[in-house]
């Protein structure tokens, strides 16, 4: 007898099924339906409620590359139900990149061009985009189908987790060797100097939260720095591997100059943020330093003077010691007068308040 009822309770407690009412037949269980459901459905969980996304990308002579990550971009953008809007920004290209993105814009108004008159550059490119973006969360991409769209959901999931900026981490890349090893030099200094350790700060594949574009300035080739310049504003900051494509169209916009001035640009980066506010610190260090130095050469040499007889006149050493001090004084007026400049036009604006209660 009790057997029978705990059969009897073990067949209540099976989980109900989906009965047709014009047929009667039944079909898959509710937590079945309900899991397929979400299977098919994976990416509209992944926003928060009332977020929009705003897909920034710089191009320049990209004509060939245009519809297919265009294609590309909306199915991605349209699987995460959400509204979304897409800035091309033409920087100037002589091809017939504008007449197709014009194209694409007559068949969906979501996507949206800034032509500028002439070529600026990335970074140049990006500003404007960043000004024009509404989104409460911006991706930035290259045009070139090297950066896959189908990584846009993962990075926005990483955001959301807790993060101001994700940046892509090329992982497998596809690039000439030489990109590739500048690359490491490069990502390797930056990561000293920021004080922030990422495998791959100047991938194209980013996903942003609005203060972060609203709060950092970037000009000239600062776009290499974006995720270093966001960390010394106090973001978090993370990376996230993504897939990399080899080119498909065109030709790499890579030089032997843009290391060059990468370099230059990073040095840029760590002064400005370090010692903006506090010039004396940097020029004062370096002045006391060098003069220490050149009094002890100086102090070392009149000593041989004094004990061994030695003349100062046939000695260069002692020439250099001098010079180092004098070269000591005028770094440590140098911070004097950079001090008084910025004590002249010191402001707040550019301290960023992350919450008021």
């Amino acid at each position: 007898m009790d057997k029978s009822k705990k059969r009897y309770y073990h067949h209540k407690r099976k989980k109900p099924f989906n009965k047709d009412p014009q047929t009667g037949k039944t079909g898959e269980s509710i937590d079945e339906k309900s899991n397929q459901t979400q299977e098919k459905q994976p990416n509209r969980r992944i926003l928060n409620p009332n977020q929009k996304i705003s897909v920034v990308i710089p191009l320049y002579n990209e004509e060939e590359s245009l519809q297919e990550l265009t294609d590309s971009l909306k199915r991605t953008l349209e699987s995460l139900n959400c509204n979304y809007e897409v800035f091309y920004i033409d920087d100037g290209s002589t091809d017939n990149s504008y007449n197709k993105i014009k194209d694409i814009n007559r068949k969906d108004n979501n996507f949206h061009c800034i032509k500028l008159r002439r070529n600026y550059g990335k970074s140049a490119a990006l500003a404007k985009g960043f000004k024009a973006a509404r989104g409460n969360i911006v991706i930035t991409m290259d045009a070139d189908l090297q950066d896959d769209p189908a990584e846009i959901p993962e990075l926005i999931k990483v955001l959301n987790s807790g993060y101001d900026l994700v940046s892509g981490w090329k992982k497998v890349r596809y690039d000439p060797f030489i990109k590739r090893q500048t690359s490491k030099i490069f990502n390797y200094f930056t990561s000293k100097l920021s004080g922030i350790r990422l495998h791959d700060f100047n991938c194209g594949l980013k996903a942003y939260k609005r203060d972060v574009i609203k709060s950092i300035r970037i000009y000239g080739e600062m776009h290499r720095y974006i995720p270093a310049l966001a960390h010394l504003s106090g973001f978090k900051v993370t990376e996230k591997p993504v897939k990399h494509h080899a080119r498909k169209y065109g030709v790499t916009k890579f030089g032997a100059s843009r290391f060059v001035n990468g370099f230059l640009d990073l040095l840029t980066v760590s002064f400005t943020n370090k010692y903006m506010k506090r010039p004396l610190h940097f020029f004062g260090s370096m002045g006391i330093l060098i003069s220490i130095a050149g009094f002890l050469i100086s102090l070392y040499l009149i000593f041989l003077k004094f004990l061994e007889g030695k003349p100062l006149s046939d000695r260069p050493l002692f020439l250099v010691g001098i010079f180092m001090m004098v070269v000591g004084i005028q770094f440590l007026s140098l911070g004097l007068i950079a001090e008084m400049i910025t004590k002249s036009n010191i402001s707040d604006e550019d301290i960023l308040v992350e919450e008021t209660i």
